[in-house]
C-alpha cells in the first residue's frame, strides 16, 4: 500500500506492526463504545457470522453489542440470542420487524413522526443507533457476512474514535474486495459503477467540492464505518441502496473533512451480488438508487442537476471511463495473477450505463429520499422512544 494522504485522513495498513487486541481492550474501558450488526436471520446459518462470534469473544470491555436482527419468529429470535450468550458483555438483540416494533413506530407515525421506514439495512441501523447510544459514546458497524473478519477490522476502525485527542469523528473503511473461492477482483458497483461515475461528473461540473469529498473514499460503497455518538444521534438515514452513499452525504453536511478518516482492512470477502437480469434486480436496482443517491447529494450541496443534453453527455462519458477501467483492472489482474473476466466486466459497464437515463427520470419524478429522522430531531418529539423501542425489540 502507498502512503499518500488527501482529503481526509487515511490510515493505511503497512503490515509491519500486528494490531493489538490487549491495547483495543484498554481503550475499551475509557470510553463507552457498542458494535453494531445489522442481520438477517438466514445468516446464522451460513459460517461467516460464527467467524465473527468467535472473534468478538475477545473483544473484552466493549459497552454492549447490538444486533438488528430481521427475523420472522420469537424462536429465532431465541436462535439468535441463544448464538451469542457466551459473549463477555451484554448482548441485545434487537427485533426489528417484531410486531411490538411495528405497532410502536406506527403509532408515532400517526402522530406526525416518520420512524415507520421501509425494511431492511437503513431501518436496521436506525434502529440500532437509537439502541446503541444510549450507553455509548463511540458505535461501530459491521456487515453479518464478512468471511474475513479479523481482530484488526475492530482494532483499526476503533482506534481512531478511542483516541479522542485526533477530533476523529467519523472512520469509513477501505479494502481490497478479493473472492476467497476465486481471488478474482469483486465490488463491481464501486470498481465499474460509483467510480467512473463520479469522474464524470466531474468532467460535467468540474471539481465540485462534494464531488472530491465522495472521490477521497477509497471505497465509498463499504458497509463498515464507526462515529462518535454526536455524530450519529444527528445523521438521518436513507432506506435503500443509496444507504452508504446518502450517509458519506449526511457525515458531509455535519462535520468537517478534518475530521472524518478512512481505514485500510486488507482483503475483505463477503456475499456477492449478482448484477440482475433486469434493472429492478442485483447490482442494477442497486447501482439505481447509488445514482439517485449521488444525484441528491449534489442537489444538497452544490445546487447542481444534470439538465437537458448533459445526461447524454453522462452516459457517454461514463460507459468511455467505465471501459478504461475494465481495460486498468484487467492489467492489474494479470500482473497479480487473479482470474478476469473482461467481457463479463465490460457488459456490466453497457448495463450500468443503460441505467443512467431510466434512474434520472425516476429520480427527477420523486427526488425526495424517504429517510429516517435523526435521533436528535426524534428525541426532542419523544424522549422516551430509545427505551420504548428497546423494550418492543426484546421477547
Amino acid at each position: 500500500m502507498d502512503f499518500q494522504q488527501g482529503l481526509i485522513t487515511t490510515i493505511h495498513h503497512y503490515g509491519i506492526y500486528q494490531d493489538s487486541l490487549k491495547e483495543l481492550r484498554s481503550s475499551l474501558k475509557k470510553r463507552p463504545t457498542s458494535l453494531l450488526i445489522p442481520c438477517i436471520f438466514s445468516e446464522f446459518k451460513r459460517p461467516a457470522l460464527t467467524l465473527i462470534k468467535d472473534v468478538l469473544l475477545e473483544l473484552e470491555g466493549l459497552d454492549r453489542l447490538v444486533i438488528a436482527l430481521s427475523a420472522n419468529s420469537e424462536s429465532e429470535v431465541k436462535q439468535a440470542d441463544n448464538f451469542f450468550s457466551e459473549l463477555p458483555y451484554p448482548v441485545h438483540i434487537q427485533w426489528t420487524d417484531s410486531p411490538a416494533v411495528i405497532e410502536l413506530l406506527k403509532a408515532h407515525e400517526k402522530n406526525g413522526l416518520s420512524v415507520y421506514g421501509k425494511p431492511g439495512k437503513g431501518w436496521a441501523v436506525w434502529q440500532g443507533i437509537g439502541i446503541a447510544s444510549v450507553t455509548s459514546d463511540v458505535i461501530a458497524l459491521f456487515d453479518a457476512d464478512i468471511r474475513t473478519f479479523s481482530p484488526s477490522y475492530p482494532a483499526r476502525m476503533l482506534s481512531p474514535l478511542l483516541n479522542g485527542s485526533d477530533g476523529v469523528s467519523y472512520v469509513k473503511a477501505f479494502y481490497s474486495r478479493i473472492s476467497l473461492d476465486t481471488n478474482a477482483l469483486q465490488g463491481r458497483a464501486t470498481r465499474l459503477f460509483v467510480g467512473p461515475l463520479l469522474n464524470a461528473l466531474e468532467k460535467i461540473f468540474g471539481t465540485l467540492p462534494y464531488l472530491q469529498y465522495l472521490q477521497a473514499f477509497r471505497y465509498p460503497l463499504a458497509g463498515e464505518f464507526a462515529f462518535s455518538k454526536s455524530l450519529a444521534m444527528n445523521l438521518r438515514i436513507p432506506c435503500d441502496w443509496g444507504l452508504e452513499m446518502g450517509l458519506l452525504s449526511e457525515v458531509y453536511r455535519h462535520v468537517s473533512t478534518t475530521r472524518i478518516a478512512q481505514v485500510d482492512l486488507g482483503i475483505f470477502d463477503h456475499k456477492h451480488k449478482d448484477i440482475g437480469d433486469k434493472p429492478n434486480q442485483g447490482l442494477q436496482k442497486m447501482c439505481s438508487e447509488i445514482f439517485a443517491s449521488i444525484l441528491r447529494g449534489l442537489m444538497e450541496h452544490e445546487g447542481k442537476t444534470l439538465i437537458g443534453p448533459q445526461l447524454s453527455t453522462l452516459e457517454v462519458l461514463y460507459k468511455r471511463l467505465g471501459e478504461d477501467r475494465v481495460k486498468q483492472f484487467g492489467v492489474d489482474s494479470l500482473i497479480n495473477h487473479l482470474p478476469y473476466n473482461r467481457h463479463e466486466e465490460e457488459l456490466a459497464v453497457q448495463k450500468f450505463a443503460s441505467l443512467l437515463k431510466p434512474a434520472m427520470n425516476d429520480f427527477m419524478s420523486s427526488p425526495s429520499s424517504e429517510q429516517l429522522p435523526s435521533w436528535s430531531k426524534v428525541l426532542d418529539r419523544e424522549n422516551r422512544l430509545q427505551e420504548d423501542l428497546a423494550i418492543a425489540g426484546k421477547i
